[in-house]
This record gives structure tokens, sequence and C-alpha cells, in this order.
């Protein structure tokens, strides 16, 4: 039997008794977002994910909660709206996987827009004078903007200007760098958040199938016939479905055509985004926004405490087949970005990690990577007597709740629900913590845990919550959680991915479910991965 809070995925999946009322394709956000809902309203929910959790798109973000301050400047106002919105209602519900952040933005002689962007050509038309060039007063406009959209009564702190050669946010910029602005957004840890959403989709009664392919899927008058594999053994399958949900992110045109056999117009571009991890770059806890000499921005973000982020890059990439790799060519532009205003240059040999998503984004048809749509479509396919099927098409991590939300609003009196929304105003497991509480329940499990530091407690806390009692049940000391990999993390902390959070792999581990790939060697990860063999 699985313990409470959703087992670790390893079930073979036999079908169930019975239809359910939603099979869905995907455990990204996306996928993930959806079965929660619907586990939520009282609906019978399958999800099946080909790997693991969050193991393409929604691990591989610049891990952020933001409303997109660059696509002001394609005059994209709902989507910014919209997702500045939930940004708020998202932070409110996983505090200790998402927290504010300050951005600091310095202003250069030479700031340029994107050059596709339509408040590019509007202002070269009206003033040629500034060819192509971001002046400071329309910056500071687009951001009062970003501020009102964001609500009368903002959770997070506006924008405010900065005399860069008093801040400590100054200190790292070249010389001659001396003004700038500082706003906010938030980070938030994708990958665990995608576990969380999981994980509370099974404890709403959903099944989570990780690494199990949908292999067939045809419609026989009022249901879904879907045939699954296991990716493992090649065990197949056989289950009936009231309504098909295509999330499959990167692949769903893939579904759509070969799985489904569904005709459309609707497609996806896949635009392949880059990011490198260096030691730490300065000593502060704000982000910088950095505008390159092509218009693009580029993040430097403080990273798992001891590194800094910086990403990210927009290519197109060829097949979501085809593994997205950092190229040597994206690494350069991103370290190319940050040197022109850094005082003291990254060097190729300072990269200590980079990874590669895939965005597959609406395809509207723009003339370049950079300019397609980051809003999402979903398709709604009800042929007269048979199954309905809704396929969703491009969207960003921070409007998937309101997606997933939208998604349920359609499907959901197809198939007889008419439950309400629930997930505005609800938390995420670990996650019942006011947003100002985090330093309340790092005293009171400091008191209860004097064993653990205060880099390792505060590690716990950030990836549980209030969770981080319950996994921490019962011990009195470090020796009670069992054998030690290394850079803290535990035997007892394995237990706990493997039985709540569906993990499977070291890299599932170590990359996924935390980023302690970045500080185990491979004596360790060897270790790790045998321990878990050892459980299978």
């Amino acid at each position: 039997m699985l313990p409470a809070g959703g087992g670790a995925g390893s079930t073979p999946p036999g079908a169930p008794a019975g239809p359910v009322d939603l099979l869905v394709i995907g455990g990204g956000a996306n996928g993930c977002g959806i079965a929660r809902d619907a586990a939520g309203r009282g609906m019978s929910v399958t999800l099946a994910e080909m790997g693991d959790l969050a193991s393409a798109t929604s691990s591989a973000s610049t891990k952020l909660f933001h409303g997109g301050l660059r696509y002001l400047e394609y005059l994209d106002l709902p989507l910014v709206r919209e997702a500045l919105a939930e940004r708020d209602i998202l932070l409110r519900s996983m505090p200790h996987v998402s927290w504010p952040l300050r951005f600091v933005m310095p202003l250069g002689p030479d700031m340029r827009f994107a050059a596709e962007s339509p408040v590019s050509r509007i202002l070269g038309r009206l003033m040629p004078w500034t060819r192509g060039r971001r002046p400071e007063w329309l910056i500071r406009s687009g951001l009062w903007l970003y501020d009102r959209l964001g609500g009368r009564r903002p959770v997070l702190p506006r924008t405010r200007a900065l005399d860069l050669r008093r801040e400590a946010a100054g200190r790292p910029l070249g010389d001659g760098i001396s003004r700038g602005f500082e706003y906010s957004d938030c980070w938030v840890d994708d990958s665990r958040m995608v576990a969380l959403c999981a994980r509370d989709a099974a404890m709403r009664g959903a099944r989570i199938l990780t690494r199990t392919k949908v292999t067939g899927a045809r419609r026989e008058g009022g249901l879904w016939q879907v045939e699954l594999t296991d990716v493992a053994t090649g065990k197949i399958s056989r289950h009936e479905a009231r309504a098909l949900v295509n999330a499959a992110g990167p692949w769903v045109e893939q579904v759509l055509r070969r799985v489904t056999a569904t005709p459309g117009s609707e497609g996806v571009r896949l635009v392949r985004g880059s990011h490198i991890v260096t030691r730490r770059l300065f000593d502060h806890d704000r982000c910088y926004i950095l505008q390159g000499s092509d218009g693009r921005i580029v993040f430097a973000i403080p990273y798992e405490q001891d590194f800094t982020l910086i990403g990210t890059t927009d290519e197109d990439h060829p097949s979501p087949d085809i593994a997205p790799a950092c190229t040597r060519a994206e690494s350069d532009y991103l370290r190319g970005a940050v040197n022109a205003w850094f005082r003291n240059p990254v060097a190729h040999e300072d990269i200590v990690w980079s990874f590669s998503g895939l965005r597959p984004l609406h395809d509207d048809h723009a003339a370049s990577a950079t300019a397609v749509t980051r809003d999402y479509a979903l398709v709604l396919d009800t042929p007269a007597g048979l199954a309905p099927l809704l396929s969703v098409f491009g969207g960003k991590i921070t409007t998937h709740r309101h997606l997933a939300e939208e998604a349920l609003h359609r499907l959901a009196p197809l198939i007889g629900n008419s439950a309400p929304g629930w997930t505005r105003s609800a938390h995420l497991p670990g996650g019942d913590f006011p947003l100002d509480g985090f330093a309340g329940l790092d005293a009171a499990l400091q008191a209860r845990c004097p064993f653990l530091d205060d880099p390792w407690r505060r590690r716990l806390l950030r990836a549980y919550g209030t969770d981080a009692e319950r996994l921490l049940a019962g011990a009195e000391s470090a020796g009670d959680l069992g054998e030690h990999f290394g850079a803290t993390l535990t035997a007892r902390e394995v237990d706990w991915m493997i039985n709540h959070e569906f993990a499977r792999t070291a890299e599932d581990v170590l990359w996924r479910r935390s980023k302690l790939g970045l500080r185990l060697s491979g004596d360790q990860v060897a270790r790790l991965a045998a321990y878990m063999n050892g459980r299978a």
C-alpha cells in the first residue's frame, strides 16, 4: 500500500476497474496543475508521464514567477496583467518554494530594443533620432506600468530608482554604471513545484504514473480507449476515460496527430532556452536584469546559496526528440551579456553546470523565436457524441494554475462535473504558512532539531515547508536520519522523495527534487543510486 500523500509512481500501470473522468498526458506544470485541479473537484484522474515529473520544460525554466517585463514591448498587456495576478496567488500558495526577489536593472548608454518589437517600430517612426535605443524615460514608464498592472494593493514592493555608486548592487558592475532601477518579481523552484502539484493531486485521489507512455488512444462512443506502456518493463495496459487532456508540452503535436489521430491547425514552435551556472558572482541577494547588445535581456540570479544562475537564450529547436543542450555559442552569448556589465569577467572555465529546456510555444508565426507569444491556447475537440479531447499549446510556468482552472472550466461540464474552482486560495503541500512566516518556521525547527546546522535546516524548510517536521519526525540526532550521501542528503529524505514525490532514480533526486547534484561527488552519486536500486 502506498503511504499517505501519494506514492513513488512505481505501481505497474494496471487499468482501474472502470473509466476515469480524466486521463492527463504529461507530467509537467500544466499536466500536474490540471490533474490537481480536477482531483480537487472530485473527478477521478489518471496522469501518465513518459519520463519523470518535470523532466522536460518544467525543470529547465529560469525559475521565476513573473509578469514578463519584456512582453510590454510587444504590447501583450493582457498576458502581463494575468501573469502578475497569478504571481501573487502562487506566491501565497507556496511560500516555501517561491519567494520575492528584487531585480536590479542598471542603465547604460546603449540600451536597445529588440528590433522586431512593436514599441521599437512605433518609437522608430515617431522619434527616429533614437535609432533603436531605449530611452530612460521609456524604461521608467514601463516599470511604472508593470507595477500598476500588478494591482492597486501590491503584495511586493514597487519600483525605485537606484544610485549604484552607493548601493551594494553597484559594486560588481563596471566603471561608469551609476544609475539604475530596482523592481520586484519572484523566484520559484520549478521542478519542486511540479512534484508538489502531483503530490497534492495524489492526496486528493489522482493516480500518478511516471515512466508510463501513452502509446495509443482512440474514441469509442463516449469514452477514450487509451493504451499505456510502462517504459521500464514494456508492459501494456488499457484504460478508459471520459475525457483526454493532451498536456504533453514539446510533444503535444505528436500526441495529437500520431497518438490520437486528431486533425487541427494549431501547432507549437519549439524554442530552446539555455542557462549556465557559475560560482557566486556577487555577495548580496538581489538579481540583475541585464540587456544585451541585441536588445534581449539576460538574468543573473543568486542560486542554491553558493552559485549564480545566468539565462536565458531563445533559439529555435528542430524536434522534441532531440534533447536540448546548451551549446558553446549559447554559453558564450550568456557570458558576453554578463561581461558587458560586470567588473570581473566570467570565463568559460567558471561554468560549473549548464542546462537547457524546450519551450513549446503556441506558434503564432512570429519572425523570431524571441517574438513568439508566451500566451497559451486551449484547443477543445468535441465531435458530436464522442469523448472530448483538450490540447494545451504554449503557456508559461507563471500561468499554469490559471491555465488548469480554465481547462477545467471547459472540460468539467462535458463530463457532468459542476464543482467550482478551488485552487486560487489553496496551498501546495508544506505551504500552509504566511508569506512572512518563514523566520518563525525556522526558529521552531531549530528548537525541535538542534542537530541541524543553519544551511541544512533552511534547505529542508525551503524544500518541504511545514512538511519538514513530518519528514524529521522522531529524529533526535543526525544519525537517526539513516545513511548520509553527502551535502546533507540522508536516507530519510530520499525515502520521503520516493514515497511522497514519485522519485525513482538518483537523477530525479539530485536534479529535480533538489539541486544537490551540484554538490555530490561521483562516488556519492553512485552510493545514492545503489541505495535507490536496493529499494526498487
